[in-house]
């Protein structure tokens, strides 16, 4: 049966749920969606423009300000990817350093991920319980490194600060307190009956439809696709022992159960790293070097890659960032809102999808 289209309905670029700018056209017929549509472009920054012809030392600051919420894993695939390049090992104080650092940092992306899913879903009481831990956690981001957002904390060959016995018995005694506030608010988000009317079933999108729009990270891993966490392949979360998080509902409420999941995740690498952190320098010697390297990382919202080409003097020629939310945005419009029973439903979908329009449009 040929299905007619009643009425486009355009949400954003300005919305009051979203994080940035972006715009969603949706094509329904009475309250089901047929086709959903996103439009970027509102906030540009060129920021791989910038970067060409100039040093590591000042690409490694661009590199972090590629988007606010993740700036850590931007500042560590870069600086490993120029690792790479000039092999240059580093110590395994700071490898372990490194870990807790960027998993403070995915802790704060996934609290106020779900934080958005929850405002979207009117559940302020829950969004609100959110963001008050995710404050715990970024002043324990700004004792090791000396800031909340843009920490420029990895070096070539190592870290910036090392973790002084005081601050590593703070940080443990914050975490135990997160976790017992995450347990609550999982808890919550878990028996809530709202919440599972609005999330249960909903942007349903299948492991093949996942796997063929190539999504990535926490989108990838609730709709059952394994073995896409790159933690899996990174030496220092080999030593740890990481398993990757994974669900197979496939619906808003498994990816918002994903993060949740994988804070708790954060916390016992964190606590396995401060109880088993080695001995010895936080930086070792070396020089960035010509070469060419394509490196990813597995960032909060999927996989994050850097390809750089170097000169002899470690300025960066040539740069690309390829960012997660990119196949993610996509498959978000292609196989969770298509087909939606309800306009209403297409905010809190998109938002489970934990866009970022910031790296997007780096």
């Amino acid at each position: 049966m040929k299905k007619t289209v009643d009425v486009s309905i355009p949400l954003g670029p300005m919305h009051p749920c979203w994080k940035e700018p972006v715009r969603l056209k949706c094509e329904t017929a009475g309250e089901r969606v047929l086709r959903a549509e996103v439009e970027l472009g509102y906030m540009k920054k060129g920021i791989e423009r910038i970067m060409q012809g100039r040093p590591w030392q000042e690409v490694m600051f661009l590199a972090e300000r590629v988007c606010g919420i993740c700036s850590v894993v931007h500042n560590m695939v870069f600086i490993e990817a120029m690792e790479k390049i000039s092999d240059i090992a580093v110590p395994p104080r700071a490898a372990y350093l490194r870990v807790v650092a960027n998993e403070l940092d995915r802790i704060a992306s996934h609290i106020l991920a779900n934080f958005s899913y929850c405002y979207t879903i009117e559940h302020e009481t829950l969004a609100m319980y959110l963001l008050n831990t995710r404050e715990t956690v970024l002043d324990n981001l700004e004792r090791l490194t000396g800031s909340r957002i843009n920490t420029a904390y990895m070096i070539p060959g190592g870290v910036r600060f090392d973790l002084l016995p005081g601050d590593a018995a703070a940080m443990l005694a914050d975490l135990a307190k997160v976790e017992e506030e995450m347990r609550r608010h999982t808890r919550i988000f878990e028996t809530g009956p709202l919440i599972a009317l609005r999330s249960k079933g909903i942007g349903f999108m299948s492991r093949e439809d996942a796997i063929r729009a190539h999504t990535v990270g926490p989108t990838a891993r609730a709709s059952g696709v394994e073995d896409c966490d790159l933690r899996l392949r990174h030496p220092t979360y080999r030593e740890l022992g990481f398993t990757q998080v994974t669900r197979t509902e496939g619906d808003n409420f498994a990816r918002v159960m994903v993060r949740f999941q994988e804070v708790f995740q954060s916390i016992d690498l964190i606590r396995k790293c401060i109880d088993t952190l080695p001995e010895g320098p936080i930086r070792g010697g070396g020089f960035c070097k010509a070469g060419e390297t394509s490196y990813a990382g597995e960032a909060p919202r999927g996989e994050l890659t850097y390809t750089i080409r170097t000169d002899d003097y470690g300025r960066v020629v040539d740069i690309a960032i390829r960012t997660p939310s990119v196949m993610n945005i996509e498959a978000c419009a292609h196989a969770m809102i298509k087909d939606a029973a309800s306009i209403a439903d297409v905010t809190s979908t998109f938002i489970s999808s934990d866009p970022c329009i910031a790296c997007n449009e780096r």
